[in-house]
């Protein structure tokens, strides 16, 4: 890529498009472009992720299953790999969310090293956002913060399961 910070913002502003209707189902229904701004966040100031590609495809990861995109789109405006990586990390949200959560414990340990960092990215992302505070300022405690947990490592030891950076991209 000849000017990769364009590209990173080509990418947010394609996803800021695609998700501009839509709303997190948090207290303050905040806008759903936070959240992948957030995972593309988290790559790059605390993972030090700063590969393009992955950071697009953290920007661009639920365009697939949330909007009317296709990979295809994908792959013409930002490339193979770029949806190589975004399709890896796309549920099937014909199948219902139990199956969808048990498929994507399967198929962790077996996708890209990109998309494990995406999808790392992703559950970090999520448990913060559920485990967050409320608007009162509380804490909260409950599902899906407590309720998840054991699921939430198992999904992250599976992530990190044969990545060398596992213990890095953990943390």
């Amino acid at each position: 890529m000849s000017d990769p910070v364009g590209e990173i913002l080509d990418a947010l502003q394609f996803a800021a498009q695609k998700h501009r209707d839509q709303r997190r189902k948090d207290l303050e229904a905040s806008p759903y472009i936070n959240h992948p701004i957030a995972l593309a966040t988290v790559l790059w100031r605390e993972g030090g992720v700063h590969e393009p590609a992955v950071v697009m495809a953290a920007l661009l990861h639920d365009t697939i299953e949330d909007t009317e995109t296709s990979a295809a789109q994908i792959r013409k405006r930002f490339g193979a790999k770029v949806a190589r990586i975004v399709s890896e990390v796309t549920d099937d949200k014909a199948l219902p969310k139990a199956q969808r959560k048990r498929l994507q414990i399967e198929h962790a340990p077996h996708i890209s090293r990109e998309a494990k960092l995406v999808k790392l990215a992703d559950k970090i992302s999520g448990r913060r956002a559920g485990c967050g505070n409320t608007s009162n300022g509380r804490r909260r405690w409950w599902t899906p913060c407590a309720a998840s947990t054991r699921s939430w490592k198992r999904s992250s030891m599976r992530l990190t399961r044969g990545n060398p950076r596992s213990s890095r991209a953990a943390t």
